[in-house]
């Protein structure tokens, strides 16, 4: 097994790359165009192998330290009995380049593709330009078996299954027991105790993620469902947002400008609000389950102290919905071996797998049952957090176009502090529809 400092660095590099994608100005709706002209200039490879002997599977994936997932990957070739075996395609470490490399090689029909892990919000993207496989039939009926909900939601597009989720991630609120014995359970209650904490002279901060960037939009769509809302419909044809997303800014602007908030806030991300927790100068974070093993290495002393609950309520009484990340995988529509692809997507996120990913990766699994698993349990004591929170969870806007809307969500929120509730959504309502129609596509 790997070390904590190992399984933290994995952490924070997976949180990065799936929680939290990095985004182009560059990106435009109408880029695919370009990519496909640029596409075209790859050369192709073949994924089957010459005369007799296992057919050979290109896994794209993002680069995985911490050997999760070429432990799977062994399992996998082991169990299909010479069936296959599975190449670990490593794409670039970032979500960014992740995109790019595989939107090019799908643009020009590259058929050694056979097997990619996708962030759980290019679905939409590649189902509708054709490039990856529907699930069907017995195939689907085993994906779907015993996984949850929310996760398999980030996989569906348009009423059909075009991945299957591999793992997950959902947020908690992480406290300091020494500062706030009780964990609050709202907004204005957390708000409340950070600033009573600033006024004894006490570690107060509440940490979250306000830079321009992904985990910006990611805060903010939390907060609108929580509020009961969502950004665009089902079909992602019209802008939903209204009284849940000014009920969401007002909170968020609270925060910026109150004395919970780190003086940082406009520039932090995940990484940064975790060091910031562990240096002794926050009382609250809002973050991934990586910051665990992270304060266990880094400050065994705070690490005694260090306990979690459930996401704080926008509504008292009404259970938030974090916005969930993860890895969903995909057949894809030029594989050579669609029917092998479909056997070894479905091998390489099972239970074992999952379990897994989740103690040696330090990825949330998606199977519902592995969270009562005893197995699960020394590396996540907050599994049953966890899943509640993924039971309750919320999904990304589900569009072709996310990457230009969470631009124009990132911008227009950002400083925190300037958000002007009211003007900031009738800001995003006109900058969405455009995006949605390809028109203005980033600020």
């Amino acid at each position: 097994m790997m070390s904590d400092s190992s399984r933290t660095s994995a952490s924070i590099r997976r949180a990065h790359a799936r929680g939290v994608t990095g985004v182009s100005r560059r990106r435009l709706v109408a880029g695919v165009a370009s990519v496909v002209l640029a596409g075209t200039a790859l050369t192709a490879c073949t994924s089957a192998s010459a005369g007799t002997g296992p057919v050979t599977l290109n896994y794209y994936l993002y680069p995985d330290t911490s050997k999760a997932t070429s432990t799977a990957i062994s399992n996998c070739d082991a169990q299909s009995g010479g069936k296959y075996t599975i190449s670990y395609q490593q794409l670039p470490q970032a979500a960014d380049g992740q995109r790019q490399q595989l939107v090019r090689r799908l643009a020009a029909h590259d058929s050694s593709i056979d097997i990619m892990g996708l962030d759980v919000t290019w679905e939409p993207e590649f189902a509708t330009a054709g490039w990856i496989q529907p699930w069907t039939g017995a195939y689907k009926a085993q994906a779907v078996a015993g996984t949850l909900v929310p996760a398999l939601d980030t996989a569906i597009w348009k009423g059909q299954l075009v991945a299957v989720p591999d793992n997950t991630n959902t947020q908690l609120l992480w406290y300091r027991s020494d500062l706030v014995p009780t964990p609050p359970t709202t907004w204005a209650q957390m708000i409340a105790d950070a600033e009573q904490l600033a006024k004894e002279g006490k570690p107060h901060y509440i940490e979250i993620q306000g830079a321009q960037y992904e985990g910006a939009t990611v805060w903010f769509n939390t907060m609108v469902a929580s509020a009961g809302g969502t950004a665009l419909n089902p079909d992602a044809t019209k802008v939903t947002l209204g009284a849940p997303a000014v009920k969401a800014l007002t909170i968020m602007k609270q925060l910026a400008t109150s004395n919970a908030a780190d003086p940082s806030l406009s520039v932090q991300m995940e990484n940064q609000n975790r060091l910031q927790m562990e240096a002794g100068n926050a009382a609250f974070e809002l973050n991934y389950p990586f910051v665990y093993p992270g304060m266990k290495m880094d400050n065994p002393k705070l690490f005694k102290v260090f306990k979690w609950a459930l996401y704080p309520e926008v509504i008292p009484g009404v259970p938030a919905k974090v916005t969930i990340g993860g890895i969903d995988l995909a057949v894809s529509a030029y594989s050579q071996h669609k029917n092998l692809a479909f056997q070894a997507a479905l091998c390489l996120r099972d239970a074992q797998n999952q379990l897994i990913g989740a103690n040696i990766g330090g990825v949330p699994p998606t199977i519902a049952s592995l969270y009562n698993n005893p197995a699960l349990f020394a590396n996540y004591p907050f599994h049953a957090d966890i899943l509640t929170a993924l039971e309750d969870a919320s999904v990304r806007p589900k569009t072709p176009v996310y990457q230009v809307v969470s631009i124009d969500i990132s911008h227009l929120i950002s400083p925190p502090s300037s958000i002007d509730p009211a003007g900031t959504v009738n800001s995003m309502i006109g900058q969405l529809n455009n995006a949605l129609q390809a028109k203005g596509l980033v600020p």
